[in-house]
């Protein structure tokens, strides 16, 4: 099973000292943070992408291509990509260059993104965002699996003849996960193509993700890509530790409380409750994390958000320390144990792709 941690790169102050880190600051703190997940030994880093304040990752492939060149074994992704408002011929290109760069060490995560404005901001009216998603990803897998494409649609200018470039890394495009908090039809695209589906799983209750999970499970076993508990699932969740759980809970407590996405809200005890978040010691985030196996199935990916809502990176940094060293080792032992022998570990990975499709074409 994969672990690791994703980022939304907000710029927020620390109501603890008042301080706003500027652009360059906290841009260069994702990269630190990024490399010390490898050094802790995490396996995926994964930043959205935002086009509005206070985020600041607006160009993912430029960031994870300058992570690429300092690490050397962590896989990098994006949290959201978005397939609305990016050109899919930009897409195509831009991550089979960030492949070639890092080696294969990539994957992406489709999304349509949640910020209204965005839209118009790049021509493209909201009321299509299903429709866009849709159609762009099904040129963007014509791009990246043919070697000319020959395409009309509703969207964007026709193509004559086209070839992205680079192609993709041994032929064999980057995996793709698509990201959806409420949308069934992102589910079905996701099944259809045996792609993996990845819900956040932080800001509601775990019923709320279940749905969607339990289609795309449908799904992808109706496409004949699999049972459905073979299904490649992703899911997210929010943590912040100390060794004693009433430190955790003392320091975090001004954080949560003044965060823009769920600050001035229900209280933290509520929230923890309602939700993943899970705020205490190593061993209380052992227990929450495993039981999500036990609502969602066995799955193959958890990321971790740990850097947002104004935490210092000193603090961020000590957070990994402890995700890597007290709270990874005993979920990979747990996981393993408890998962069925058919039911992949891991999502698939540049080399597992590239070694199927090489027995396919000596058996073809």
């Amino acid at each position: 099973m994969q672990f690791g941690i994703f980022t939304v790169g907000d710029v927020t102050t620390d109501p603890t000292t008042g301080k706003t880190p500027t652009e360059h600051e906290r841009i260069k703190a994702m990269t630190t943070i990024a490399k010390h997940a490898e050094e802790v030994g995490l396996d995926v880093f994964a930043t959205g992408e935002h086009h509005n304040k206070p985020f600041v990752p607006s160009s993912p492939t430029t960031m994870l291509g300058y992570i690429a060149a300092q690490t050397e074994k962590i896989t990098l992704s994006t949290s959201t990509t978005l397939i609305t408002t990016n050109d899919p011929v930009k897409i195509a290109e831009d991550y089979a260059m960030l492949q070639h760069l890092a080696e294969g060490r990539v994957d992406l995560m489709m999304g349509r993104g949640n910020t209204a404005p965005v839209y118009p901001w790049f021509g493209k009216d909201i009321r299509a965002g299903i429709p866009l998603a849709l159609e762009n990803y099904q040129l963007l897998r014509r791009l990246w699996d043919e070697e000319v494409v020959n395409w009309q649609g509703e969207y964007r200018t026709p193509l004559q003849g086209f070839t992205s470039t680079p192609r993709p890394l041994d032929g064999v495009a980057p995996f793709v996960w698509h990201g959806s908090i409420r949308s069934p039809e992102i589910a079905e695209i996701a099944a259809y193509h045996g792609d993996g589906f990845f819900a956040n799983n932080i800001f509601w209750p775990k019923e709320h993700y279940i749905e969607l999970i339990n289609l795309y499970r449908q799904r992808y076993e109706h496409y004949g890509h699999g049972s459905a508990d073979q299904a490649i699932v992703g899911l997210g969740g929010q943590v912040f530790m100390r060794k004693n759980s009433q430190d955790a809970v003392k320091e975090f407590r001004p954080y949560f409380d003044n965060a823009p996405v769920y600050g001035h809200g229900p209280s933290l005890e509520e929230f923890t409750e309602q939700t993943p978040l899970t705020v205490g010691s190593p061993e209380q985030v052992i227990e929450k994390t495993l039981a999500f196996a036990d609502f969602f199935g066995d799955y193959q990916r958890q990321l971790f958000l740990m850097d947002h809502a104004g935490l210092p990176l000193k603090t961020v940094l000590e957070q990994l320390d402890l995700l890597g060293e007290e709270v990874v080792p005993v979920l990979r032992r747990e996981f393993a144990a408890r998962r069925p022998a058919h039911v992949p570990d891991n999502p698939p990975t540049h080399a597992s792709m590239k070694a199927a499709r090489e027995a396919s074409s000596v058996t073809a």
